[in-house]
């Protein structure tokens, strides 16, 4: 038995406007607008059933994405969005699965349950936002955060060297690995679409800006410090900003080059590393309950009478 998730055209077109709910409620300028409007394009250009997909998110900024969905979603415990999209995953195989975490939900309280989210490689597709700080809290140090960067936790400036979620989902042995930014919006979308297509774990990395409490972290507006990966099994680099800034060929399956890559000084934007035959925890319980011997419920008990 397969899971892998089968994308079932809408019976009418589905518009980003019927996708839409309330107005987002963050700061302005806020990188999750772009990335929820980056999934909304993609929901849109593949005609995903709102009713056959589910968002699942933690808590932090990032949490609030399920409501800004006209899909099924739930907004859940800090750190636990994983375990939650599992139950999703191992109940509905069916359903399209996105599971939104931020700095914290993945790499602080959540960190646990990205090594055996990974680890399991259940069919999703995990986009980390991640701006480096905790905003949600008021502009405190994270996981992410670089070092010397003052916080109102480190008022002198962050004490140690950030983690590296990329090489940290490398090392984790995650079965696909790709980087991209809010405000790169058509390479967001086809990072999604990448994603969206691995069958397994998709781990995404976001760089997110947070202009209410650090606008000077990215500079969106040039593109001189970072590069596209670039390969006929990865993900077209942005065609505006691809003349503007480095392009490298990366063959994804070279994880040696993947993790140099990762942990170079300068950012990565594209598809690290995918590995498309790696087992997955729920095919193989799904397999083995169909092949499971069929028993009268009323005699399931009857082992254990004494």
């Amino acid at each position: 038995m397969t899971t892998d998730t089968v994308s079932k055209p809408a019976p009418t077109p589905i518009t980003i406007k019927e996708l839409n709910t309330e107005n987002p409620r963050w700061c302005a300028g806020c990188g999750d607008f772009g990335i929820i409007m980056g999934l909304k394009r993609f929901i849109v250009d593949r005609q995903l059933v709102p009713s056959q997909t589910v968002n699942v998110s933690g808590i932090g900024c990032s949490g609030r994405a399920p409501n800004y969905f006209n899909t099924y979603g739930v907004h859940s415990i800090h750190g636990r969005p994983i375990p939650i999209a599992l139950g999703v995953a191992l109940a509905r195989p069916d359903l399209n699965l996105f599971v939104h975490a931020g700095d914290g939900d993945a790499m602080s309280i959540g960190g646990n349950h990205l090594i055996h989210g990974i680890n399991k490689n259940f069919k999703c597709v995990f986009l980390m936002y991640d701006n480096e700080m905790y905003a949600l809290t008021k502009n405190q140090t994270s996981p992410t955060t670089r070092r010397d960067h003052p916080t109102n936790t480190q008022p002198q400036g962050s004490y140690l060297n950030p983690l590296n979620p990329i090489t940290v989902a490398l090392g984790l042995g995650a079965s696909f690995v790709a980087s991209t930014a809010d405000w790169i919006p058509d390479h967001l979308t086809n990072t999604m679409k990448t994603a969206f297509d691995h069958p397994g774990f998709a781990f995404v990395h976001i760089s997110q800006r947070c202009p209410h409490f650090d606008p000077n972290n990215f500079d969106h507006k040039n593109s001189n410090w970072f590069s596209f990966l670039k390969h006929p099994n990865g993900i077209e680099p942005d065609r505006r900003l691809a003349d503007k800034s480095e392009v490298v060929e990366h063959d994804p399956s070279n994880l040696a080059q993947a993790f140099q890559y990762g942990s170079a000084d300068r950012r990565y934007f594209g598809l690290f590393f995918q590995n498309k035959s790696k087992p997955r925890y729920d095919d193989i319980l799904h397999n083995l309950v169909d092949k499971a011997v069929k028993k009268d419920p009323s005699k399931i008990l009857d082992s254990f009478l004494v």
